[in-house]
């Protein structure tokens, strides 16, 4: 078994020991706590275990593939969530604008994860980070890049990456919006698309693939991707899409790389309000944000955190957007009309 396996296979124990070492959140059992979230079941299920054994606290854990949103608002007053967990900044916003989250104030919260990743007013707070990355066939003499550079006329014929509708560009897009403005993000928008190999289509990890095959040399893609497949089974198709790749992380042009999250929020009508903000607070506790790093490739919000071996090899750390997320997803409709002008799905 390699050294990296070896350390994935110890990874959650020491992660979970970490938590079960750390003080109790409470001394006395209470609970349990209603958690709808759209995150897969595997990615979330160690860090509620931790909270459990570490509270007393149980977690009843609802996951709706699609349509959270709606499903609480159908629910109403009688809904039995405390808190309500997803990814992308837009779904979290859209889960405020429709009046089924409520404030939250901890301190806790507050000291854990920086202003421009939660809401001014307590609505939500980031969770994790990813990074929009670029995935380059190793070949390629790159040592940095720029987001802008995707419209390099250079790179015509050699650009892979997903629908520009996809939840992930948008939000990118509308990052774009709120550094260069709308005219420039068009023209920017055109560039890429002149440049794309293939239809925008597919996922992140078949960026990999689709440079691994020859089809192109570049692509933008989510950073924890890369520790899910450099760290899969040697032979596997995923294991040979990552070793094919180098990964470098763009910015825009004050020095920034742009990040989505996941985050959570509380239920409007949480009838375990109480335990839910416990369970808020543990969640960017360092042992916690420790999980996220070390078990699902993903970026602490928690700063001191260290990263998993295979992120921290590949990418490195980031210097996130300092721009608010709130201040990025309002441009997210303008976004997606100009993505469609543009046709760059077409």
């Amino acid at each position: 078994m390699s050294a990296r396996h070896t350390w994935r296979r110890l990874a959650l124990p020491v992660a979970c020991a970490a938590v079960l070492a750390a003080p109790s959140l409470a001394a006395h059992a209470a609970g349990p706590v209603t958690l709808y979230t759209t995150r897969e079941p595997a990615l979330v299920q160690p860090l509620l275990a931790a909270f459990t054994a570490q509270s007393g606290v149980e977690v009843r854990t609802v996951f709706v593939k699609d349509g959270l949103l709606e499903r609480v608002k159908a629910e109403g007053d009688r809904s039995p969530a405390d808190l309500l967990m997803t990814v992308d900044i837009g779904n979290l916003i859209d889960l405020v604008e429709a009046g089924v989250t409520q404030p939250l104030t901890s301190p806790a919260v507050a000291s854990a994860v920086p202003a421009q990743l939660r809401d001014a007013g307590g609505q939500w707070t980031a969770l994790s980070m990813r990074a929009r990355v670029l995935y380059a066939d190793k070949a390629l003499p790159l040592a940095s890049f720029r987001y802008a550079e995707l419209a390099d006329p250079r790179y015509k014929g050699k650009v892979c990456i997903r629908s520009g509708q996809h939840p992930y560009n948008t939000a990118l897009v509308a990052a774009m919006i709120a550094h260069e403005g709308e005219a420039r993000t068009e023209q920017w928008l055109r560039g890429v698309k002149a440049n794309l190999a293939r239809k925008a289509t597919g996922g992140d990890r078949d960026v990999a693939r689709d440079i691994l095959g020859g089809i192109c040399d570049i692509g933008l893609a989510n950073s924890y991707y890369v520790g899910q497949m450099k760290s899969a089974k040697a032979g596997t198709d995923a294991r040979k899409w990552g070793d094919a790749i180098k990964v470098i992380r763009p910015t825009f042009a004050n020095g920034t790389t742009h990040v989505n999250i996941s985050g959570a929020a509380l239920a409007r009508h949480a009838p375990n309000r109480t335990e839910a903000v416990r369970l808020m607070e543990f969640l960017v506790s360092e042992p916690a944000q420790a999980m996220y790093a070390q078990t699902n490739f993903e970026y602490p919000v928690r700063s001191g955190v260290a990263l998993d071996p295979d992120t921290a090899a590949s990418i490195g750390g980031i210097k996130p957007d300092t721009l608010p997320l709130a201040e990025v997803a309002r441009h997210r409709k303008q976004a997606s009309v100009l993505i469609d002008k543009v046709r760059f799905d077409q």
